[in-house]
């Protein structure tokens, strides 16, 4: 008897590891919109189903628990007179961190309702554009402009206690005004003790390491590239082998050339997807979770679009203008935006 039900078992278990995840057919999504005044918000965290922060343009760090009918909001200033301008936040499972572009760069940490400054750099090309934390919690990573020639690249071993900055010598080294996009917070992306930084303007290249940034390599792509504001905009992986880019030309925002691509190799090779097709240039681009990397989202200033194909072929499902996605759970995700943040539930 106990045979049978031991053979019974394993028929199962392999039956539900090999039945293919059957991806959802969505040509329309409604969104909740929520009425931020006087922010402009690229950078969020997602908590709950009803929790999300944000980190402002006006150097206002917002929290709600209830699905955004009230807020807790910290206004943070550095010296009474410079108003930082926040486009990279994290959260480490205990504090936040919020990270200002511009001269001076500021980075806060955000504990029990209060602010401390934890890290400050001054040079006048410098300019950080995306912020996050490893699953450990421990070790945090921050990606900014080149002050010399490579990425500005800081990192925390020690939950964003303290900060220091790798020097070149141990970096890529980098092309002639080869730069990073504030767009989303979403051009950097770890799994493990890796993380992947997508660049652009001159050059659109993936900058990878396996150790917690101590190793790097650096990785062409076809992606749109050569002036200021063309390049990869925003980065996911599915897992340590799938992954995702898009962007384009800020300027041109409704062109559609060499836009967008994927990797199966870690990051190595990528090929370009939907070429001369839709969608256009976008901001923030981001696999839904539990869907086997099929199910894809892309939001930007010219709308939403939708794949449930890894990318392959793509659908506008909303002309809302978002900045950025990010997914609680494959049904549920927040949005932000100009003076706004956005609820999506599918």
């Amino acid at each position: 008897m106990k045979r049978i039900f031991l053979l019974i078992f394993t028929l199962l278990f392999l039956i539900g590891c090999t039945r293919e995840y059957q991806p959802r057919n969505i040509e329309k999504v409604t969104i909740k919109t929520i009425k931020i005044d006087s922010s402009s918000i690229r950078t969020m965290v997602v908590t709950g189903h009803k929790s999300m922060s944000y980190a402002a343009s006006n150097g206002t760090i917002g929290f709600t628990a209830d699905n955004g009918v009230l807020w807790h909001t910290l206004k943070i200033r550095y010296q009474d007179s410079i108003i930082p301008h926040f486009r990279s936040f994290a959260y480490n499972g205990a504090d936040y961190f919020a990270l200002s572009i511009g001269n001076p760069a500021l980075l806060y940490k955000i504990s029990n309702g209060a602010a401390s400054l934890q890290y400050f750099e001054e040079h006048e090309n410098v300019f950080y554009d995306a912020l996050t934390f490893f699953e450990d919690n421990t070790h945090g990573i921050a990606v900014g402009d080149p002050t010399e020639n490579c990425a500005s690249i800081i990192i925390t071993e020690d939950s964003g206690e303290t900060w220091k900055k790798i020097p070149c010598r141990n970096l890529p080294k980098f092309s002639k005004d080869e730069a990073f996009f504030a767009a989303s917070n979403t051009n950097i992306k770890t799994i493990g003790s890796t993380v992947w930084i997508a660049s652009g303007g001159s050059k659109a290249r993936v900058l990878k390491s396996t150790n917690y940034g101590k190793t790097w390599q650096i990785f062409e792509t076809p992606i749109i590239q050569g002036n200021g504001p063309q390049g990869i905009y925003s980065i996911d992986f599915y897992n340590e082998n799938k992954g995702i880019i898009i962007g384009g030309d800020y300027s041109e925002p409704l062109e559609n050339k060499a836009n967008k691509a994927v990797t199966t190799d870690g990051g190595k090779t990528w090929t370009l997807i939907a070429d001369n097709e839709n969608p256009n240039y976008k901001s923030c681009v981001q696999y839904v979770p539990n869907t086997n990397g099929q199910e894809v989202f892309a939001v930007g200033k010219t709308g939403i679009s939708f794949s449930n194909n890894g990318g392959i072929t793509w659908k506008e499902v909303s002309k809302d203008a978002y900045y950025a996605i990010q997914f609680l759970d494959k049904n549920t995700a927040w949005l932000s935006g100009h003076e706004k943040v956005g609820k999506l539930k599918l």
